[in-house]
């Protein structure tokens, strides 16, 4: 009840730094970059499918996708569409009438019938984000600002930085200089003062004044150097003990600064995500070969913990009942710290790659129906046990006995012994009022206690009894579109909004189609290229990163923000086919 009122009065206080506090976790970003090299592979999905564990991955199975990437590539490059991304140049010192007259021109219709939003706010995310870090953490403790400054005023960017100083205590500010690992109480050196008798009288008459003039003789065009502002927060941990969500928390409220202007949010997947891999199916049956292939197909799947960029509903009715659009891209926010091996910036970057096709997939499940695997198999609808009613199994053979009670065992002997005419056993009793016959008792069942509810849901033992087909891997509550995609395109553009430590990158992967239907059990092939090489049917996987933004850094985080608003306007963005079909509605209409 009174915790809030506890760090409210903890938080006035500004103490010194802390002592004894663990080395930092270095950073160290993954290289992993697979260019596009080598044979293709005889069968993807059959290869992929080989992986048990996430150790096993190498660069023969990017190179058996066809990966290749554009590493550290501009935003320029990353949008595929340069154009909608605002220039800070155009936008200095530009005041909000300005602002006004510009969103004409600045503005551009949406896929959702509105348009893009006002040059106004723009400004207002560049004047937010540009506050310094720790002067945010003031407001956000609630602490006066330094003598002379007035109060940040954060405004939509009040979330971000109350989760980036959530994460001060786990990470340095790398907008500040590093502090010192000497003692703070050690001050800088001085210039050596003269020896003499006279000039030191002089140098106590006269105080400190003459050492300041002769700095400011020394370099007459030095300018006054900007205070450091004063330190609110201190690493007290290490980086890797960070929870996982103190970072999904983070990232999340910097894509929302840019996706809530253009209708969408940052929405966690009601159901887990999942690449499907479905494997080719057999060939025609060969007397020579039996056994090189499997007599049927293999479905299996590869899980991640991402989550999406959805677009909103535009009624009331559908946001209430939890409907999104999309998926529009991923955000991957990973909590490996550990990048010292080959293998880890593998496993890292194959996180990423799984996030962009598990994208692509939901993305090409617009208007398709969903074929759940099993569908008229015999496994999914016989029973099993050869069609037999089945025994008991688990605690059910025991009944409502406690599993280790001696007595219960002593008395179930003494019952067995007394024979049929024992009242203390329920199952003979029973037998003998039903006309006295020699027959088994019932199998005692496990139920349900008097006092308990009755269970809404059934329990582990029927369910494992039921014969049912796999869970569904469709979310009922989405409606899965391409949304962005080119029209009469044979690829998607997909992105992925991945995340370490405090940093962010932007990645845009060509999915094409071909590969797809390849995922999904189409049999593949390997055709001739230009020059007469052998290629793969899908050709490559192309990927665009852009660097990683520090969003501890003004001027990067700012950089990251730019990027996110081409992003959105781009997807987001509404084909001249759609603005040319209702100009002739209008016409027509008139």
């Amino acid at each position: 009840m009174f915790g809030t009122l506890v760090s409210l009065v903890q938080s006035q206080e500004i103490g010194p730094p802390p002592k004894d506090v663990p080395p930092p976790t270095p950073i160290r970003l993954p290289q992993c970059n697979p260019q596009l090299h080598g044979d293709p592979q005889p069968s993807l999905v059959r290869f992929l499918q080989q992986l048990q564990r996430p150790t096993e991955l190498n660069e023969a199975h990017f190179a058996a996708l066809g990966v290749h990437v554009h590493a550290d590539a501009p935003a320029e490059d990353v949008i595929p569409d340069p154009s909608f991304l605002p220039k800070f140049s155009d936008w200095e010192g530009v005041d909000l009438d300005e602002a006004r007259r510009r969103d004409e021109t600045f503005r551009r219709p949406l896929s959702n019938g509105a348009l893009s939003p006002e040059a106004r706010v723009f400004l207002e995310r560049r004047d937010e984000l540009s506050v310094p870090n720790q002067a945010a953490f003031r407001t956000i403790r609630r602490i006066k600002p330094e003598p002379g400054k007035q109060q940040p005023r954060l405004g939509n960017c009040y979330e971000f930085f109350k989760q980036m100083e959530l994460m001060a205590s786990y990470w340095d500010d790398t907008s500040l200089p590093p502090l010192s690992t000497e003692s703070e109480e050690e001050s800088p050196p001085l210039p050596p003062r003269p020896t003499d008798a006279d000039s030191g009288s002089e140098q106590v008459a006269t105080g400190a004044a003459p050492e300041s003039n002769t700095r400011s003789e020394a370099d007459p065009e030095a300018k006054p150097e900007a205070k450091e502002p004063e330190r609110i927060t201190y690493r007290t941990s290490p980086g890797h003990q960070m929870p996982a969500e103190f970072r999904h928390n983070f990232v999340s409220a910097f894509v929302k600064l840019v996706a809530y202007a253009f209708g969408c949010n940052v929405v966690p997947p009601r159901v887990e995500p999942r690449l499907q891999l479905l494997s080719p199916p057999p060939p025609q049956k060969i007397k020579s070969k039996p056994k090189e292939h499997p007599k049927t197909q293999v479905a299996s799947y590869f899980p991640s913990g991402c989550v999406f960029l959805c677009k909103a509903p535009m009624t009331r009715e559908a946001a209430r009942a939890g409907i999104v659009e999309g998926p529009i891209a991923a955000v991957s926010a990973r909590n490996t710290t550990n990048f010292n091996t080959e293998t880890d910036s593998n496993i890292d970057f194959g996180r990423e790659l799984v996030a962009a096709l598990i994208t692509a997939q939901h993305r090409a499940r617009e208007g398709r129906a969903e074929k759940r695997f099993g569908e008229g198999k015999w496994w999914a609808t016989e029973k099993r046990w050869g069609g037999g009613e089945g025994g008991p199994i688990g605690r059910e053979i025991d009944g409502d006995s406690v599993v280790g009670d001696k007595d219960a065992a002593v008395s179930k002997e003494g019952g067995e012994k007394a024979g049929s005419g024992s009242s203390s056993s329920s199952s003979s009793s029973s037998s003998s009022k039903a006309g006295g016959k020699s027959t088994l008792p019932p199998i005692p069942m496990r139920g349900q206690p008097v006092s308990k509810k009755q269970r809404k849901n059934m329990s582990i033992y029927d369910s494992y009894r039921m014969v049912r087909l796999p869970s569904s891997n469709w979310d009922k509550k989405t409606h899965y579109k391409a949304i962005g995609k080119v029209r009469g395109a044979d690829y998607d553009d997909v992105f992925v909004l991945s995340s370490l430590f405090h940093h962010l990158s932007v990645l845009r992967v060509r999915v094409p189609s071909k590969l797809l239907e390849v995922l999904a059990g189409e049999p593949e092939s390997v055709v001739e290229g230009e020059q007469g090489e052998k290629v793969r049917c899908w050709g490559k996987l192309e990927i665009w990163r852009s660097k990683w933004f520090d969003l501890f850094v003004v001027e990067e985080r700012l950089e990251a923000m730019r990027l996110l608003w081409g992003m959105m306007g781009w997807v987001m963005r509404k084909d001249d086919e759609d603005l040319k079909q209702g100009e002739d509605v209008q016409m027509k209409n008139a």
